[in-house]
């Protein structure tokens, strides 16, 4: 449990059960995705230690006691956009076709090409480490996850004897996928920064080839 967690959110707990029924938000669907939504980006752009619950709820413009009503803690909606991020990595990888489509689906996550999303918001959610045991072996589940499901596109197998060079190289591709997104999202660098979708898969195709030659 971090420092800035437990503080804000025990603290209004008793208040918000004694808070009237007509002031309770009426959706708790809605609501929960609100905050969900909030703390992925303020995890993704912030980072899991610069970021209170009370910056979540302001955010989400809800009483920061409901971020305990629906994820218990800091920690556990940190768990939670971990979970989303999950899940929006299987989406993309299910419009993944072949092997050929590996470069395109990289170029759509470090654009963050998902409607209403910030860019680079599930890729730059995987370099923020929470300091809560259970939490960061989600997030390196999830790495691991996404590079094995990368390495498959290319014939990995677990069981093949030979298959930890092209996971080496699998987990190489992530590497650089998460340095454009860093370098698109902090420095302003330039074209890289303001680069679109057209220009950048034809470099980024060319570099995965040269790490994946099995990737036509």
């Amino acid at each position: 449990m971090t420092a800035d967690s437990p503080g804000p959110t025990k603290a209004v707990v008793a208040s918000a059960a004694d808070e009237p029924a007509a002031h309770r938000p009426r959706d708790a669907a809605r609501t929960r995705q609100l905050l969900l939504d909030s703390a992925r980006r303020r995890f993704a752009h912030d980072g899991y230690s610069a970021t209170t619950v009370r910056d979540i709820a302001d955010d989400a413009g809800v009483n920061v006691a409901l971020i305990s009503r629906y994820f218990g803690s800091k920690e556990g909606l940190f768990e939670a956009c971990l979970v989303s991020a999950t899940e929006e990595l299987k989406r993309v990888a299910g419009t993944v076709s072949g092997a050929s489509k590996v470069p395109d689906a990289i170029v759509k996550q470090v654009l963050g090409a998902a409607p209403g999303e910030l860019p680079n918001e599930v890729l730059m959610l995987l370099l923020r480490s929470s300091g809560d045991e259970r939490a960061e072996r989600m997030r390196v589940g999830l790495l691991r996850t996404f590079t094995e499901r990368l390495a498959s596109t290319a014939g990995w197998h677990a069981d093949d004897p030979g298959g930890d060079d092209l996971m080496l190289r699998s987990q190489l591709v992530l590497a650089l996928a998460l340095g454009v997104t860093v370098l698109r999202a902090t420095s302003g660098l330039e074209p890289l920064a303001s680069a679109t979708e057209e220009d950048l898969t034809g470099p980024m195709r060319d570099l995965v080839a040269a790490l994946m030659p099995q990737v036509p």
